[in-house]
């Protein structure tokens, strides 16, 4: 397994972290991500070691609490073998501060995930997603207060606009708060919006990205083609619609399917591993969050390491999933961009 530093810190981390986004399955939402329980998430983190993956992500929202709980039970006894990724800022409950990035909201998260988790530390705490209402010195003073006691490591954050992220380093650079090392970001060959301002900012300020959905909401599962129905299984047959995320057109995404076909003929690889393989040479990739309701389905993701796809391949998939840019990207690109060049290559 490689590793790779997490932007600009000296931490380093697996190019693959396991999401636990399965584990629990409480609620209609949650449920269709999967139900792994105690047991059955013990063998896929047995599976992960064993591989070199000692990763993994999780959220104070994920089956409302069932899953740090599961987490927790299923590392039970061997903590120092594992890095924990958690997050917060999302209601948890109907309370009027049960939400969101205040002081009084951050604290008392972090100190259940802790109890869920069944540790005293957490290695990598990311806000969930931007809080507009609370200041962000308030965030950032809070988060430094929880570095200083011991409680959480490392800090990222999660779903940030360009702005939102980049005012944030400044105001840890203005007061000597812990910047931002990680960014958990939505990126997948059938969404390259991240690309716009979020890539670049990630390059210039040594933000590392963690990649969420690299398979574009089950798109690039390697299950949906042109001219066939999507298997029942699917998470796309959900009828949750925000579980479907952002509308994609048919004939687009099998235009990236049929290359993708094409390079797994060539390379022996699968759909799946194809998608994520051209992820890992984007820059700032630093790990992509795979998840996995079986062994089968984490075996087949974790193939997607230990090789590399040729420069005639990506290209190929990168015209695929070209897409036009918004202002004032395109401008950028068409008339400044021998200025203003856009970043191909893995930094490190």
């Amino acid at each position: 397994m490689e590793y790779r530093l997490l932007g600009g810190s000296g931490f380093k981390v697996p190019v693959l972290t396991l999401g636990t986004g399965t584990f629990g399955g409480s609620g209609e939402f949650f449920k269709a991500w999967g139900e792994t329980d105690v047991q059955s998430a013990r063998r896929l983190i047995d599976i992960c070691l064993e591989s070199g993956l000692n990763m993994f992500d999780t959220a104070d929202v994920y089956s409302y609490g069932a899953a740090e709980e599961i987490l927790g039970q299923a590392i039970a006894g061997r903590r120092d073998k594992v890095l924990i990724s958690t997050k917060a800022t999302f209601r948890f409950s109907d309370e009027p501060n049960d939400v969101g990035s205040s002081r009084h909201h951050l604290i008392r998260s972090v100190e259940n995930s802790l109890r869920r988790l069944g540790t005293d530390y957490i290695d990598l705490f990311h806000l969930h997603a931007f809080d507009a209402l609370t200041p962000i010195e308030e965030v950032l003073s809070t988060l430094d207060a929880l570095v200083r006691s011991g409680k959480i490591r490392y800090v990222g954050c999660s779903n940030f606009s360009g702005w939102h992220l980049m005012k944030s380093l400044a105001v840890a650079e203005k007061y000597g708060y812990p910047r931002y090392v990680s960014h958990q970001a939505y990126y997948s060959l059938v969404g390259r919006s991240f690309e716009w301002e979020l890539l670049p900012l990630g390059v210039d300020q040594k933000v590392g990205t963690m990649v969420w959905s690299p398979l574009g909401w089950a798109r690039l599962t390697g299950k949906i083609r042109r001219g066939q129905p999507i298997p029942p299984d699917s998470r796309l047959n959900t009828k949750v619609v925000v579980d479907l995320g952002p509308p994609i057109d048919d004939e687009y995404l099998y235009r990236i399917v049929d290359v993708l076909d094409e390079i797994a003929a060539e390379t022996g690889k699968s759909v799946p591993q194809i998608a994520l393989n051209w992820l890992l040479q984007r820059p700032t990739i630093s790990t992509l969050i795979i998840g996995a309701r079986n062994e089968e389905q984490l075996r087949q993701n974790l193939g997607a390491v230990g090789w590399s796809l040729t420069p005639e391949q990506v290209a190929r998939l990168e015209k695929a999933s070209a897409t036009p840019l918004a202002y004032p990207y395109f401008h950028q690109r068409l008339h400044f961009d021998e200025r203003n060049p856009f970043p191909v290559a893995v930094t490190s």
